[in-house]
């Protein structure tokens, strides 16, 4: 049975500043909460928290969660999202993503012990590596090179889960689990390097589509309100292990160019390129589990979200500037 949603009194995000954080904190200060954002801005920006510094249930810590974390007063749940999150993010920042994945995560759960507040993982399907099943269940173990490019997401990931349970085990911490599938909408960044800002960004400047391989190779979106939605529910359970929360219905990422290049009115050509190492062919998950204990699952159609990104991205593009730093309340 999904857990009925609950007030929360003060919520602590890491990577409170990216895409999915910033979002996040969005939810919890309209469900009532205090919200405390902590981020190294490494990947995230101050502009996707703009409509909050204002707001006096809102703050900023500037901290690298690989250090210590201490946060004054109480917290009643901690969100662990800090991570560089995107194939080009990892490839250019290995260590930083291996010591966020475990040192970053064991002082996340040390602050949630301290506080006696309830934790939830930001994991991935990254754990499930180029699966061998079809869709993936929580219940599969992966098949994840250790070695290979993509390890050091992949790999931190995993040791986050691992981290995460033996904290619920040992120490009796109140743990959750959110396994992540792709994610789009407003607030992803122009060179994040996946698919939806690629296709995207190029379409409305008329540059030429890159697609990867013969672009047979499928992913599963899901909207970011869809995502947040189901986190929140999860965050709001009594459930401790892994749970699947993305969109079950499967596009292949040439479908994918061509949607997109067709919503921006673009003329723009489809190029190919050799496709990366390591590269999942299939990715789409199981979600009985989210339907079955959450009540939830994705309602956003694609060309919906996709439609509502790239309206976004357009008025982006069409204003100018906004401060990404400044001195006012939201900096704590």
């Amino acid at each position: 049975m999904s857990g009925s949603a609950r007030t929360w009194g003060r919520v602590v995000v890491t990577g409170g500043a990216g895409f999915l954080g910033s979002h996040l904190c969005d939810h919890f200060i309209a469900r009532g909460a205090e919200v405390v954002a902590v981020d190294n801005l490494l990947t995230g920006s101050l502009k996707n928290l703009a409509q909050l510094v204002d707001n006096p249930a809102f703050s900023l810590r500037l901290h690298d969660v690989t250090e210590h974390i201490e946060i004054e007063g109480g917290v009643d749940a901690v969100l662990h999202f800090a991570s560089p999150a995107s194939p080009i993010d990892y490839a250019l920042l290995p260590i930083q993503t291996i010591k966020v994945g475990t040192l970053g995560t064991h002082n996340a759960l040390g602050l949630a012990m301290a506080k006696g507040a309830r934790f939830l993982l930001a994991s991935t399907s990254e754990v499930y590596g180029d699966p061998l099943v079809h869709p993936q269940p929580e219940t599969y173990w992966g098949n994840v090179n250790p070695v290979g490019p993509r390890s050091i997401y992949d790999e931190a990931k995993r040791a986050a889960e691992a981290f995460t349970m033996a904290y619920h085990n040992h120490h009796g911490v109140d743990t959750r689990i959110v396994r992540i599938f792709n994610t789009y909408g407003p607030r992803m960044r122009r060179n994040d390097g996946r698919a939806v800002p690629a296709f995207v960004t190029e379409a409305l400047a008329g540059e030429p589509l890159t697609v990867f391989g013969d672009g047979s190779q499928t992913r599963s979106l899901c909207y970011v309100d869809d995502l947040v939605d189901g986190i929140a529910r999860l965050l709001d359970s009594d459930h401790c292990l892994p749970v699947n929360v993305g969109n079950p219905s499967e596009i292949t990422m040439l479908e994918l160019a061509r949607t997109i290049r067709e919503l921006c009115g673009s003329e723009s050509e489809i190029v190919y390129e050799p496709l990366p190492i390591d590269d999942p062919q299939r990715r789409r998950p199981d979600i009985t589990l989210a339907r079955e204990l959450l009540g939830w699952e994705p309602r956003v159609p694609l060309e919906d979200g996709l439609t509502r990104t790239i309206a976004w991205w357009r008025e982006e593009s069409a204003s100018p500037d906004q401060p990404t730093a400044g001195t006012g309340p939201a900096l704590g």
